[in-house]
């Protein structure tokens, strides 16, 4: 692939990552609320308080994984939910081996959640599978949970923190599937090569991170804004480079996400 075509793929790559909010969103619009976000693997995390989680590590570095879980919970319950997770399971996950912090984003309008737990490793990840269960189980029926969950392992590929989340930040998700392994390797590229830097450029611009799946060809981008009107902004330019990214990637739009970024306690180390 010419220097060119790499950048030009990376640069339509800008807008696909995903980034956690604090506080509601108003006027959102009726996408997923993230709840759980365990991303998998190489990458590097958002957290409120300032620390980062990275981006993709050469081989050989060390490797940092994520669970997701989304479900879709009550929007009346979503504060009390919110309150329980700060409280009592971020806790409790913290004090498991290998935990690196988790984070949550919220849909207020639709109730959909996306709860997401970082670990040191795989291992470690899987080890906790077990521990998780109750937990989630919790945090679910708080939010009022309705059934329907699924939860997915993912490799961190890349992050990048510019500065920490505020209060009433947002982030916009993209999920990608439909490639193939080249397909995940070539995304990756052009989002540290060509779309962190244009990203930088954005008024308002938080962090960025792109959680892939290897096996499945499935990508997620994640862009945080400091807040919604930052976030709105940047829509069209984004629409854009989905388009043009999708087609040079031979991917498949699945879905497009603005949600609030509610909780974000990750502490991956920067990795961009």
């Amino acid at each position: 692939m010419e220097t060119s075509d790499v950048s030009s793929l990376a640069v339509k790559m800008a807008f696909t990552g995903t980034v956690l909010a604090s506080r509601p969103c108003p006027g959102a619009p009726d996408v997923a609320t993230a709840l759980d976000l365990t991303w998998v693997a190489q990458r590097r995390s958002v957290s409120r308080d300032g620390s980062a989680a990275g981006t993709l590590p050469d081989h050989g570095e060390f490797a940092m994984y994520i669970r997701t879980t989304e479900f879709r919970g009550d929007p009346s319950m979503i504060d009390g939910g919110l309150r329980l997770v700060r409280e009592e399971i971020f806790p409790a996950v913290s004090a498991m081996d290998g935990s690196i912090g988790m984070s949550m984003l919220v849909d207020r309008q639709s109730g959909r959640c996306i709860a997401t737990t970082a670990w040191s490793s795989e291992d470690a990840m899987l080890a906790s599978a077990d521990a998780v269960q109750p937990l989630r189980d919790r945090a679910e029926s708080a939010l009022g949970g309705t059934g329907g969950r699924y939860v997915h392992e993912w490799e961190v590929a890349v992050v990048h923190r510019d500065h920490a989340t505020p209060d009433g930040a947002c982030a916009r998700l993209t999920w990608l599937s439909g490639g193939d392994l080249h397909m995940v390797d070539n995304a990756i590229d052009m989002f540290r090569m060509v779309i962190l830097p244009q990203l930088q450029e954005q008024r308002g611009f938080c962090s960025a991170s792109l959680m892939v799946d290897r096996e499945t060809g499935r990508v997620v981008g994640t862009a945080a804004f400091d807040s919604r009107e930052a976030l709105e902004a940047t829509r069209d330019a984004a629409a854009r480079l989905r388009e043009r990214v999708s087609g040079e990637l031979g991917a498949i739009i699945d879905n497009v996400e603005e949600m609030e970024i509610a909780f974000a306690h990750l502490h991956v180390p920067e990795m961009a």
